[in-house]
């Protein structure tokens, strides 16, 4: 599950990385960019909850295999693209195939590990999205370089292709054919309840800077700094690295608590605030006109927003029963997804207008915002830690 969110991430941010280049070859301007994001976020939106439905009832074996398919088929499609509607199509294709990604990670962790070791398990599945984000730079860069920027596209679906020839054997294995999971708190789980929402709220809105970071800090680095893509290729990979540190680090903290029996709604209130605040800082990085700083912002912020993500899935398989557990991380990504459709296009709007300080505050105000809808919807609860 590692490496096919590893996959699933490099599919993404290969058509991020290579932004600048694409363009300014196929003369797409920032905000049809925003649109063509919009496309992939939307789809995603619907592809994660229904994946997530489809794997809770027919398990992970099969319906991994279809997604992956599916969406391999997808990214390879990218370089045939010539304009605007052939990047949105080959996009929203791309983005209903991904939307299990995260319903099969976490689906695969609530299967095969006990409730003190999942938030570490969940680290473990959903760092190979920051994982992907690091090496993408690294890997795609150099095919672009050589052979062009369809030749990128072309590798990432033959990604895919290898994995689905690794995925034939590893899912052979018992605890992954099976439908079953173990009820270890048979709390029910209804859209009714408020807390389901609240859950969706911190979700999105608490990791929308990867999103600003992920597909805008290319454009960024290259219009605003002036930067080539050779150079931004080198560089893009350590922001990433804030990300797949959050995940490793937050996962230890929940872990930890939830094994003390200190997983309640004091100590969430309180860990969610200190994210809250850190992510404020992200609005100083676009009056700065140091690039080491800049790159320790995005660093930090991509590190703070895995925080989100961490203690979100943990607070909702805490408080509503595990034989949910792709229906919940698919609402959770699907959320975000949806987030980041209704936000690129402003984005890249601000990025055409040249209003950099007004995207960077923008993209800071969000998880202040989920953490308080996310405090306002679970008050009353106090969930325990198992």
């Amino acid at each position: 599950m590692l490496l096919v969110s590893l996959i699933s991430y490099i599919d993404r941010n290969t058509l991020a990385l290579l932004a600048p280049t694409i363009l300014r070859e196929t003369k797409l301007n920032g905000e049809e960019y925003g649109w063509v994001i919009s496309a992939f976020s939307l789809m995603y939106m619907a592809g994660n909850p229904l994946w997530g439905k489809l794997l809770d009832h027919f398990g992970l074996r099969w319906g991994m295999m279809g997604a992956v398919s599916v969406w391999s088929v997808a990214s390879a499609a990218h370089a045939l693209a010539r304009g605007f509607w052939g990047f949105a199509f080959a996009r929203a294709a791309l983005g209903f195939g991904e939307g299990a990604t995260f319903p099969g990670g976490l689906r695969a962790v609530v299967q095969t590990l006990p409730p003190s070791q999942r938030s570490r398990g969940i680290a473990v599945a959903y760092s190979g999205g920051s994982l992907g984000a690091v090496v993408t730079p690294l890997i795609i860069t150099p095919v672009a370089v050589w052979w062009g920027w369809r030749a990128a596209f072309l590798f990432t679906g033959l990604m895919g292709a290898c994995w689905l020839a690794v995925w034939a054997v590893v899912s052979r294995r018992p605890e992954i054919r099976t439908k079953h999971v173990s009820q270890t708190q048979p709390a029910p789980f209804c859209f009714s309840d408020r807390r389901v929402w609240g859950f969706m709220a911190l979700y999105a809105l608490g990791a929308l800077p990867l999103a600003f970071v992920l597909y805008g800090a290319a454009i960024y680095l290259g219009q605003a700094l002036g930067k080539s893509q050779a150079s931004i290729g080198k560089v893009l990979w350590i922001p990433p690295l804030g990300w797949e540190a959050g995940y490793f680090f937050w996962g230890t903290v929940v872990d930890k608590l939830t094994a003390l029996g200190r997983f309640h709604r004091r100590n969430q209130v309180r860990l969610l605030a200190v994210l809250a605040a850190g992510s404020l800082g992200l609005a100083t990085a676009g009056r700065s006109s140091s690039y080491v700083w800049l790159l320790v912002q995005f660093f930090f912020s991509m590190f703070l927003a895995a925080g989100f993500i961490i203690l979100s899935v943990a607070y909702a398989t805490h408080a509503f029963t595990p034989s949910h557990a792709g229906l919940i991380a698919g609402l959770g990504a699907g959320a975000w997804s949806a987030a980041v459709a209704l936000v690129m296009p402003i984005f890249g709007r601000l990025f055409d207008l040249r209003l950099w300080e007004a995207a960077f505050a923008l993209a800071a105000s969000f998880p202040a915002v989920g953490w308080l809808l996310w405090w306002w919807a679970s008050r009353g609860r106090s969930e325990a830690s198992s």
